[in-house]
């Protein structure tokens, strides 16, 4: 008997990461799951790209890379913070069009407002100082190598690309998905409360669940596990089922 493929989890990063940051959640997870991150223009190896400003423009870019691990097997998309989990939705939503269905298991989404809502900042008029308070004030994280002003310099373009992409995203009304969605919640989270989070149900005419972790907006940052187990769980476990809690919660 073959050994079924495992699940290809294609991952999308947070404003200002690349794909290094979800390589190492190989390591944490079974066979049965493997992290497939996709990269954006403008960082890692791809860091002479210029980076996207338009999410659609992102997602129709992505697709390819995402449709060949389609071909491979079944997949599931994560996404953390507004950027990750937009493209993982608005990704999914490519796939099925493009006729991926049964290959779609699953769609995660952490610490992220739900599409249909706005970005409730508007950060083109703010100084690079003031930017980057805003980054650390919201989502309680600064990468090292803002503190290296030859790296600051560069890395700062591609945070205001991403930050652009949010804030001028639109849905383009196409309507629920036919996949489980799990949005993953941090306690402490002041960016994203549970009432912005818990608007994910309106994308899905499957099943719903949202599942709390501890910590605040980056709490991935400091421990991966517990996303990687939620991960796992859903997509080893029976199958999920529609689960709508308090908004206010």
């Amino acid at each position: 008997m073959s050994t079924p493929a495992p699940v290809r989890v294609i991952c999308l990063p947070f404003a200002g990461a690349g794909a290094s940051f979800f390589r190492p959640w190989n390591k944490l997870a079974p066979d049965t799951v493997r992290f497939a991150p996709l990269n954006l223009p403008g960082r890692e190896r791809l860091l002479d790209e210029e980076p996207f400003t338009d999410m659609h423009g992102a997602a129709d870019a992505l697709l390819p890379a995402a449709a060949e691990h389609a071909k491979a097997g079944p997949v599931a998309l994560l996404g953390h913070c507004f950027l990750g989990a937009t493209l993982a939705y608005e990704i999914c939503l490519r796939l099925l069009a493009a006729g991926y269905a049964e290959q779609v298991r699953h769609l995660f989404v952490s610490a992220a407002r739900a599409p249909f809502l706005g970005a409730p900042v508007r950060t083109a008029g703010m100084s690079d100082d003031e930017f980057l308070a805003h980054v650390r004030r919201t989502t309680g994280y600064t990468h090292p190598a803002m503190e290296i002003p030859e790296m600051r310099e560069l890395l700062m373009g591609v945070l205001r690309a991403d930050f652009r992409m949010d804030e001028g995203y639109a849905p383009t009304g196409s309507g629920p998905v036919e996949v489980p969605v799990t949005a993953v919640c941090a306690t402490e989270d002041v960016l994203v409360p549970g009432a912005a989070l818990a608007g994910w149900s309106e994308v899905t005419r499957g099943p719903f669940r949202r599942v709390d972790v501890a910590g605040g907006h980056m709490y991935l940052a400091e421990d991966a596990q517990p996303l990687v187990d939620i991960v796992v769980g859903a997509l080893s476990g029976p199958a999920p089922v529609r689960e709508v809690r308090d908004a206010t919660a």
